[in-house]
Parts: C-alpha cells; sequence; structure tokens
C-alpha cells in the first residue's frame, strides 16, 4: 500500500514537472513570435498580389485549370517578394 502511495505521488510530481515545462516553451514561442512581421523587398498582400496577377491572366486562352495552377504560382511568387 505504501509503495502505491509513493509511486502515485512520484508520477504526479512528474507530471506537474513536465507540464511547466511546456508553459515555459509556450511562453518563449510567444515572445519570439510576438511583434510585428518581418519585412520582406517587393513583398505584397495576398490581395495585392490576385489583383496583379488577375490583370496579367486577362484575356489568357487556356482551361480554367491552367488558369488557376498558373495564378495559384503567381500569387505565391508575388506574396513571397520573389
Amino acid at each position: 500500500m505504501k509503495a502505491l502511495v509513493s509511486s502515485l505521488a512520484a508520477a504526479g510530481l512528474l507530471a506537474i514537472s513536465f507540464g511547466g515545462q511546456a508553459e515555459a516553451q509556450d511562453r518563449v514561442l510567444r515572445r519570439a513570435t510576438a511583434g510585428e512581421p518581418a519585412v520582406l523587398n517587393k513583398a505584397m498582400t495576398q490581395a495585392q498580389a490576385r489583383k496583379i496577377c488577375r490583370q496579367q491572366m486577362r484575356g489568357a486562352r487556356e482551361s480554367r485549370s491552367a488558369i488557376r495552377q498558373k495564378m495559384t504560382f503567381c500569387v505565391n511568387n508575388l506574396v513571397q517578394g520573389n
């Protein structure tokens, strides 16, 4: 009986210590990701990128799926600043 109680107590202490580590990691991650995002040269918002890509694709004589793929690629490049 004594062994059972002491093993439960030890398990409880381990659970509490691991919980504290998770909270500390969470605080560090929150601190690291807080604040303004890094500015990328020539990067734009998704709405701006979509507008420019739509203008570039205007009048394209291709299937919808091909245009959709090219639009996705174009928007991703402009958002990343490439």
